[in-house]
Formats: C-alpha cells, sequence, structure tokens
C-alpha cells in the first residue's frame, strides 16, 4: 500500500509533530509557487481506513444545521462535528490538533495557525444531486475569536466518482478570464488553499450522479492572530463565472451599499431586519 501523505494512526488518530511536518516539506514549494493564490490537491492522504470508517459512520447523518439553497449555492448543508458520530467527531478533533497545525504550516508557509474550536462554517458538507457552489471568495474575519482566515482544507468522501459527476473543485484567477485548476471530488483527496479577498473558487458544476449520490467533504479552516481595526471584514464573495447561467449575489451586494452608507448603530438595526427577512 501507498504510504498515505498524512500518516495519521487509523485507531488513535495520532501522529507525531515531527513526523507531520516532515510529510509537508517535500510538497511545500509547488505549494507555495502557485498562482494566482497557493493552492494544491494531494491523493491517498490519510490512511482509506479512516475514511471508510467515517464513510459508514455518515450512512445515518442527524438532521442538518445549515442548508443552502439559492441561486449561488444550491441543496447545499453542512453538519457540525459535535453532531455526528464518534470516530468522525475524533476526526475533526485530530485535524485540529497540533500535529496537524504543524503539517498545515510547514505546507503553507503561513506560522502561528489557529485551530477554530467552533468548526465555524466547517464540518461534514454534502451537495445533493443538481446542487453546486458558485466561484467564491470565503468569509475574512471570525468575529467571535476576531482572527484573520488564512488557509481552507478539504477532504473529499465519494468513492468512484468521475470528473463528469460534476462537483470539481475548481480555482480561478482574479478577472475570471481563465480557470486555473480543477480537482474531481475523489475519494481521500485532499485539496488546500491559501484564502484572501481573492482566492476565488468554488465546485460551480452540479452534481450529477448517475445514481444519485451526492458530494461529500470534510472542511476545515484555519486563522492567525493577525485582524486588526484597518481591514474591512467581508461575508462570503461570489463571482459569475463569463458565459455561464451564474447569477451575481445582490443579497450581498444590497448589504455592503448599506453598510458604507449608514452609521454603524444604524446599520446594525437595519442589518438584523433585514437578516430576518430573509434580505
Amino acid at each position: 500500500m501507498t504510504q498515505p501523505v498524512l500518516a495519521l494512526d487509523p485507531d488513535t488518530l495520532l501522529i507525531s509533530s515531527r513526523n507531520a511536518r516532515e510529510a509537508a516539506k517535500a510538497l511545500a514549494p509547488a505549494y507555495q509557487s502557485r498562482e494566482p493564490f497557493h493552492y494544491g490537491g494531494y491523493d491517498n492522504f490519510l490512511n482509506p481506513e479512516i475514511l471508510e470508517r467515517v464513510k459508514e459512520e455518515l450512512k445515518q447523518l442527524p438532521e442538518s444545521e445549515t442548508s443552502f439553497d439559492r441561486p449561488q449555492e444550491k441543496l447545499k448543508t453542512s453538519y457540525t462535528p459535535e453532531r455526528l458520530p464518534p470516530y468522525t467527531r475524533q476526526l475533526f478533533y485530530a485535524l485540529n490538533s497540533r500535529p496537524v497545525l504543524g503539517f498545515v504550516e510547514e505546507l503553507t508557509g503561513i506560522k502561528g495557525l489557529i485551530p477554530d474550536p467552533y468548526f465555524a462554517g466547517g464540518g461534514v458538507h454534502v451537495v445533493a444531486n443538481g446542487g453546486h457552489l458558485d466561484i467564491h471568495a470565503d468569509f475574512n474575519h471570525h468575529a467571535g475569536l476576531n482572527l484573520e482566515r488564512r488557509v481552507n482544507l478539504l477532504i473529499y468522501l465519494n468513492k468512484d466518482w468521475k470528473a463528469e459527476y460534476g462537483g470539481s473543485f475548481e480555482v480561478w484567477n482574479d478577472d475570471m478570464s481563465a480557470q486555473v485548476a480543477s480537482y474531481a471530488p475523489l475519494f481521500n483527496r485532499m485539496c488546500m488553499f491559501s484564502t484572501s479577498s481573492n482566492s476565488w473558487h468554488g465546485n460551480p458544476e452540479p452534481v450529477n450522479h448517475p445514481d444519485g449520490e451526492p458530494r461529500m467533504s470534510i472542511a476545515l479552516y484555519y486563522y492567525t492572530a493577525t485582524w486588526d481595526s484597518t481591514r474591512k471584514s467581508h461575508t462570503t464573495l461570489f463571482k459569475p463565472r463569463p458565459d455561464t447561467v451564474d447569477k451575481p449575489d445582490r443579497m450581498v451586494a444590497r448589504r455592503e451599499l448599506l453598510q458604507d452608507l449608514l452609521p454603524p448603530i444604524i446599520h446594525r438595526k437595519v442589518a438584523w431586519r433585514l437578516e430576518k427577512l430573509g434580505f
């Protein structure tokens, strides 16, 4: 069997910090040289037994906490780790551990990474047939912890998936003139990228599995204590691909305009009201 990229023990989900950092060193130069932002895709990421056990547990999912069904993010549901079965939950904790943080730091070159104990926006993501997530840049500020978002880690759980089934992870350049990279969401493939307000990515091609299987992934985000008052926070920003049916996100555009025009105290009241009304 080929040695996995990150050799967590399947039973304990542990790895030494030294071995985790060593695993990233050979991969780091290519990752850190990619443009228009740093990214990479890595097959055979974990011991496959780990994800086999996760898939078995996820045959029974609780009711989702978050679901999206609008033009930009359609038929997508999220499940936070604390409500998932025990082995899957422990895998999330392992992926937030010191050794894995060392792996991510070594690969990305970003020091002082902080895991999110709340898994805000993270967890298990499921996109049903017909669903998609348009090209976007993620929210940049963890308001509860006052941290700057820096890295996304995605691990795919889809057995025997083919690119024609849709749902591929895509990287785009800043002016949306070209797709830079595309990764089908294959079982035990990990995609990682360094986030910014211009790290345009998504899975915009609708899931179209012949047997109706959903696209499933594990998502974790890492942060640094580098946020300051000179920065402007934003929610997820969407960009339509040219010559496609992608729709501009007018809801976010309206909210940003109000934020720019209104005094903060009034903006907070108006934003809360619009949130309750679904605008």
